[in-house]
């Protein structure tokens, strides 16, 4: 593991107690914790896209705030599924604005809330429920315009500059397919995302579910992406992230929240699918760093994406990461930005 960020769900709405989170006052937490994360030198922030929830749904407005109030910190999704093409304009424009500092997770989506949600956006013609037989198809158009591939064509009575031949995507951010990540929840999936190049991004749960450890079923993952990145004879390294629900336990407050927090893998059912569920991380730092040194996947992959409760304010989570950044971090090989500096 050599760098680690956050990856917040972004929930908002109420809260108990008769408190209420906006969706404004979320955004602007968002914005505010990332101003404090790269002050301390994480690596990133990412945030988890589902339509049709009090969540941070359409991230990119969001993505482009953050990259313009901060310097170092990679700002992401995990994952997001969108309009191709629209997707291309705006991940090229976050990138562009943030100094090529976008990490971009892609996949088919999950728009739990709803029954075929894609199809309210204009999807059609999926005969899967989960609009998985579609998204590859929506993912290829989006590489082939991000990589500047002319997509239309020109009209060369336009009063905006007539011409002929094929018009790409504008703007174009040169070298952003390699910021690119697929959100994989099956081994295949993750071969596949190795054989096209692109990164992987894989989550605390798997539709795969064989009585393997949950950490050692997530690094064959990584394993196998890796082989089918090297023998498509792609240039250069991937770049591979997991993710992780981690609470060091550093005072009594965070013991009262998080003290009977920590639990075991699971196994449940998934749109449909058999799935193996990781377990929750809670403990003092010492215990953390002995357990997460056995997480075979942890050690694997180069990036870990801590997952974090973003409706308990700024403050809350801002000391969680910096308990993770100082007491935990550095034992797993973790290598701050501000060391680049």
């Amino acid at each position: 593991m050599r760098s680690f960020g956050t990856l917040s769900f972004g929930h908002y709405g109420p809260l108990g107690g008769g408190h209420h989170l906006s969706a404004g006052d979320s955004m602007l937490q968002a914005i505010d914790l990332a101003q404090g994360m790269d002050d301390l030198g994480v690596n990133g922030i990412s945030f988890r896209v589902h339509h049709f929830a009090r969540q941070q749904a359409a991230p990119m407005p969001l993505l482009a705030a953050i990259a313009a109030r901060t310097s170092r910190i990679e700002v992401g999704t995990g994952v997001i599924d969108e309009n191709p093409l629209m997707l291309a304009e705006e991940a090229a424009s976050v990138d562009l604005i943030s100094g090529n500092r976008l990490a971009l997770g892609v996949s088919r989506g999950s728009p739990e809330t709803v029954v075929r949600g894609y199809e309210a956006f204009g999807y059609t013609g999926s005969e899967d429920p989960r609009g998985a037989d579609i998204a590859r198809e929506h993912f290829d158009l989006f590489l082939r315009a991000i990589d500047g591939e002319g997509l239309a064509e020109r009209d060369p009575m336009s009063p905006f500059g007539g011409g002929t031949g094929l018009q790409r995507i504008e703007p174009h951010s040169p070298g952003l397919r390699k910021r690119v990540w697929w959100g994989a929840g099956t081994t295949a999936t993750a071969e596949w995302a190795g054989r096209i190049g692109v990164n992987l991004m894989s989550s605390t749960l798997l539709t795969e579910a064989d009585g393997t450890p949950f950490d050692i079923l997530q690094a064959q993952q990584l394993d196998a992406f890796g082989a089918a990145w090297r023998e498509a004879g792609h240039d250069g390294e991937p770049r591979t992230s997991v993710s992780r629900s981690i609470f060091p336990i550093v005072s009594a407050e965070d013991e009262m929240y998080f003290g009977g927090s920590a639990g075991s893998d699971q196994i449940g059912v998934i749109d449909g699918m058999r799935s193996t569920f990781g377990k929750t991380y809670a403990a003092t730092p010492d215990k953390l760093v002995e357990q997460l040194q056995n997480d075979a996947a942890v050690m694997s992959a180069d990036t870990l994406l801590l997952t974090i409760p973003s409706q308990m304010g700024v403050e809350f989570n801002l000391r969680l990461v910096e308990n993770f950044a100082k007491h935990v971090a550095p034992a797993l090989g973790w290598q701050s930005t501000l060391a680049t500096v």
